[in-house]
């Protein structure tokens, strides 16, 4: 369910893409994250951090594809989120005691200080990829191909990405499991 709630803007900014323009499906993008961050503090009492930089994010560029009607600010987003993380994930390995995946899984899963550095050090690589890869794609192709590929093309990479870090990982979930 969680999934679901975190694609809200996306999912809305894509049938509003479908049914109208670039121009509406930005400004519903921008509304929905503002209810995605509204709700989720109604119900958590907090607000989640991703869900601030991406609302953050999109007001911005999609605030300045609205007012100077250019498309390119808001195909510019993906490509500024995923930097962010990615630089975010890099910071991590030389501030603080963990990585940002070590932070995030360490208590899920046992693993050597080697096997979070790693596993840290591609999650900047893809980050970075992914945003170049974002932006080959917009510059290269039709708005209609940006759309589709960034709902879901880079869903469909990101999951691959997450199970081939499962994958990854499963040696150590299992000696984590016979531990217990």
């Amino acid at each position: 369910m969680k999934f679901l709630f975190d694609l809200f803007p996306l999912l809305l900014f894509l049938v509003a893409y479908k049914l109208y323009d670039i121009y509406v499906a930005t400004a519903v993008a921008i509304a929905a994250a503002f209810v995605q961050t509204g709700l989720f503090w109604l119900k958590y009492r907090r607000f989640e951090k991703m869900h601030l930089i991406t609302l953050g994010i999109l007001v911005v560029f999609g605030g300045l594809t609205l007012a100077l009607h250019d498309p390119m600010f808001i195909k510019w987003k993906p490509t500024v989120v995923n930097w962010s993380f990615g630089i975010a994930f890099l910071g991590s390995a030389f501030i603080g005691k963990a990585t940002l995946v070590e932070r995030m899984m360490s208590h899920a899963i046992q693993a050597p200080a080697p096997v979070w550095a790693r596993l840290n050090l591609a999650w900047v690589v893809f980050f970075l990829s992914m945003g170049l890869l974002n932006l080959y794609v917009a510059f290269n192709f039709s708005e209609a191909t940006w759309v589709n590929f960034k709902v879901f093309g880079m869903m469909g990479l990101t999951l691959v990405f997450v199970f081939g870090q499962a994958f990854y990982l499963s040696r150590y979930m299992e000696s984590a499991e016979k531990n217990d």
